[in-house]
């Protein structure tokens, strides 16, 4: 069987995730990677039964209290980050205060609504504001139509050239780029909807790994547009220009 590297991390994710609740079961008490997995896999799995994002993010937050792991736990754990597969596409859910059972008026034992713990600034992994941040300029705008029945979610550092099969744009400039959003943001594009979309380069190493597999590499090796488009079109992307002159 092969597994996407996307498919594998999911498998990981489930395998620490049972470890985390058979550990629970016996009484232990979870220590970083276990509650961050167990919260992590509710999400998942939550969008697997058909909910919604804000469901799930709702039953990841009620998964485990603060008796359920280890003292400090809850003030490193403040936010949990999962990209999850919902029914109307992938979605990227933030769980911020995952560890359950904290009022928000700031008593004894308790956290404060800053979500950095009962140490506040001082807890480690506290979350401190950084330098604001500006998106860049689009560098390319598109004019996207979803021609699917259901509407579909791509998040902020998605491949654009990969997304949805349904959605009919030029596939072959959106090559490499990616939304002009903030991270962690998504665009919605729903049922018969056209919507104008700004992008921009991938950074870093420019490899795209998962995703939809068309790539699975380095962006700019030679030959992996050309190969991508191909992988594309016999899919039956929409955009592809080979898979249009086929209708």
């Amino acid at each position: 069987m092969r597994l996407t590297p996307t498919e594998r991390d999911r498998l990981l994710l489930f395998g620490a995730a049972e470890l985390a609740r058979a550990r629970r079961a016996r009484g232990r008490r979870l220590n970083v990677p276990e509650a961050t997995a167990l919260i992590a896999d509710t999400v998942c799995e939550a969008a697997r039964d058909g909910k919604r994002l804000a469901e799930a993010i709702e039953e990841a937050r009620a998964v485990l209290g603060p008796d359920d792991v280890l003292p400090g736990v809850a003030d490193v754990v403040t936010e949990v980050h999962v990209e999850a597969v919902f029914d109307d596409g992938s979605r990227l859910a933030v769980v911020t205060d995952p560890i359950g059972g904290h009022p928000a008026d700031g008593g004894a034992g308790t956290r404060t609504g800053t979500g950095t713990g009962s140490l506040g600034d001082e807890a480690p992994g506290a979350l401190l504001p950084g330098p604001a941040h500006t998106e860049p300029e689009p560098a390319l705008t598109l004019t996207v139509t979803n021609t699917a029945t259901v509407p579909v979610s791509v998040t902020s550092h998605f491949h654009f050239f990969e997304t949805n099969p349904r959605l009919r744009f030029c596939r072959a400039d959106a090559y490499g780029m990616r939304l002009a959003v903030p991270a962690g943001s998504s665009v919605r594009f729903g049922p018969g909807e056209t919507v104008e979309v700004g992008l921009v380069p991938i950074g870093g190493d420019r490899v795209a790994i998962g995703f939809a597999g068309l790539v699975d590499g380095p962006l700019d090796a030679p030959g992996a547009k050309a190969e991508a488009l191909r992988r594309a079109a016999a899919c039956g992307y929409l955009g592809t220009g080979e898979e249009e002159a086929a209708r």
